[in-house]
């Protein structure tokens, strides 16, 4: 019984599927639920909602739903170098993006460096809320936060892009632990080095995790399908978390823009850049990739991500979505299904048809 692992065990699902926690709105309740109702685990990226928002939106899961489900949020939500960043530096930064701007005829926005971190109330809801399950990326919560999730059964997920990474997670005490290999798309969660330090293939990070911790590990990165499923599950996953498939999904909140790029295939040119977000993360390649390289200084996240919002705002109404960071990770040349629950389907029988063949 292929599906039947640690994991499945862990959060009470039927199949070892995760959905990747999209955040800044791109995964939805809707697809959420679809996710969870198919046996997998749906997640929530809720990085940038409110408290409120997060209520929100679990109570329309909740309606959706009532099997298990993710909700991700990012311990470290604001980069340190904020604090007290320098104006002089700001002026810089704006004029090196200020032909963008003028390009779309429109003015660059006004910017608050005062940006406190949500995490910490962010995290209270998720007590409140009670999901399955908690993930996490961009560092390691408080003994406080692991104490709460074991007291109130909140299983416990973290990231990792390398094995030193892992190795402090399973410290820690996490339930399981994302092996994020550097082909995945969105943002490298890396804590411990700089993302360009800790680019691991998905399978080698996961050979490396199996052979030096215990917790269970769910495999992600260029996983899209069927075959991708199985090779992580023979090196030893004992789950997968598939991202770029589910977004290509009509449940998921992309524009039109974005997904026909991905179902097109056009998506097989992808790059890692922080020029349009401030922290580094998989696009497919544009314009302002291209021309603001990853040596050039840019704002901090999320001050950088603000900025260039109405921008990417702009620039999707005129049509020019080469100045638009559209995630995608490196493996998507073969995408179909617009349908989570379809897709789901799809995954689980051929997965369960290739290990019937080999057994």
């Amino acid at each position: 019984m292929w599906n039947k692992t640690k994991v499945t065990e862990l959060f009470g699902i039927d199949y070892p599927i995760l959905q990747g926690p999209m955040g800044a709105g791109f995964s939805t309740p809707e697809l959420t639920a679809a996710v969870s109702n198919a046996g997998g685990l749906g997640s929530l990226g809720a990085y940038t909602f409110t408290p409120d928002q997060i209520r929100e939106e679990c109570d329309k899961i909740s309606r959706q739903t009532n099997k298990p489900y993710n909700i991700n949020l990012w311990v470290s939500d604001v980069d340190a170098n904020l604090t007290n960043y320098s104006h002089e530096k700001l002026t810089e930064v704006k004029a090196l993006f200020k032909p963008y701007f003028d390009e779309l005829s429109i003015d660059m926005p006004d910017l608050d460096l005062n940006i406190p971190s949500k995490f910490e109330a962010q995290v209270e809801v998720v007590f409140e809320v009670k999901p399955a399950v908690f993930s996490f990326i961009f560092g390691i919560p408080s003994k406080y936060i692991f104490n709460e999730c074991r007291r109130l059964n909140i299983k416990t997920i973290g990231a990792a892009t390398t094995l030193d990474e892992a190795l402090i997670l399973e410290e820690a005490g996490v339930d399981a632990i994302i092996a994020a290999g550097f082909e995945a798309g969105g943002h490298r969660p890396s804590f411990l080095k700089p993302a360009l330090e800790s680019l691991t293939g998905t399978f080698a990070l996961l050979q490396q995790l199996k052979y030096k911790i215990k917790t269970p590990i769910i495999a992600a990165g260029g996983i899209t399908d069927a075959k991708g499923i199985t090779a992580a599950f023979t090196l030893g996953a004992d789950a997968v978390q598939l991202g770029t498939v589910f977004l290509a999904c009509d449940e998921a909140n992309v524009t039109p823009a974005h997904r026909a790029l991905l179902l097109s295939g056009e998506a097989k040119h992808t790059v890692l850049s922080k020029s349009l977000t401030g922290r580094f993360g998989r696009m497919i390649s544009n314009r302002i990739a291209e021309e603001i390289t990853n040596t050039t200084e840019v704002l901090p996240f999320p001050l950088q991500n603000r900025f260039l919002a109405p921008l990417k705002t702009a620039a999707i109404a005129q049509g020019k979505t080469d100045l638009v960071n559209f995630w995608s990770g490196q493996n998507a040349g073969n995408l179909k299904h617009t349908k989570a629950a379809e897709l789901m389907h799809s995954l689980i029988t051929e997965t369960g048809q290739i290990f019937n063949q080999e057994h």
